[in-house]
């Protein structure tokens, strides 16, 4: 299903608006428009700032720095800083790779407890993009799950834009998408590494084969920052 998808996504991409010539601007048409300009920019200083909580996480090749949007995606980031804070990522991996083919700028990473009975917390409420405001772009953290409302302990992080995993209630079926709960604000050059590690052509159960790393990489701690 996920990979259904994910081949939307590839047919998305934006094409550069052509560049236009400008007539000259007479002296008042140009005060006018500095005048604007600097309105624009005060309406984007008072942009709302929603409140966030860093976590690092520790891998064998190096730290990832979250932010997690505890005031727009509060169920779910509350679900991930209890494995956070009950040590339940330590030790876990990242274990799934997805690219695409000619696209080295696009992809998902995949880690957590993938169901280990002795590190899984009961499932949590779905939050969807069309409830938080969030978005699968690049750097989103979002969590893994099979139906609505069973997420645990299982997440991924974007490279590039995926959209297609949004909420979209114009869809039939499952049109909740995956919950967006925060962004990668450092590291992501650990994540691309990472998602660039070889992956085995056998393992992976349905339209996860071929998608997971040979070698998993590590997550050794996930703390909140200044822990």
């Amino acid at each position: 299903m996920i990979r259904a998808l994910l081949a939307a996504a590839l047919l998305a991409f934006a094409v550069p608006a052509m560049a236009q010539d400008s007539p000259p601007v007479a002296a008042d048409a140009a005060a006018e428009a500095a005048e604007a300009v600097d309105t624009a920019d005060a309406v984007d200083t008072a942009a709302p700032v929603y409140a966030t909580q860093q976590v690092v996480l520790a891998t064998a090749e190096g730290s990832i720095v979250l932010a997690l949007e505890v005031e727009r995606a509060p169920v779910t980031a509350a679900n991930f800083l209890r494995y956070v804070d009950q040590k339940r990522f330590d030790g876990v991996s990242f274990y799934r790779a997805l690219r695409f083919p000619d696209r080295d700028d696009l992809g998902l990473l995949q880690g957590g407890t993938q169901g280990d009975p002795k590190r899984v917390l009961p499932p949590v409420a779905h939050e969807p993009t069309t409830k938080t405001g969030l978005s699968h772009d690049d750097a989103a953290i979002s969590m893994a799950r099979a139906a609505p409302g069973s997420a645990q302990g299982d997440f991924f992080i974007i490279l590039g834009g995926l959209t297609s995993l949004d909420a979209d209630p114009e869809k039939d079926g499952d049109n909740e998408g995956y919950a967006v709960f925060g962004h990668v604000v450092a590291g992501m050059d650990v994540v691309r590494r990472i998602l660039e590690s070889p992956v085995s052509a056998t393992e992976g159960e349905g339209s996860m084969r071929g998608q997971m790393l040979e070698k998993p990489v590590r997550i050794l701690s996930a703390r909140r920052l200044g822990d």
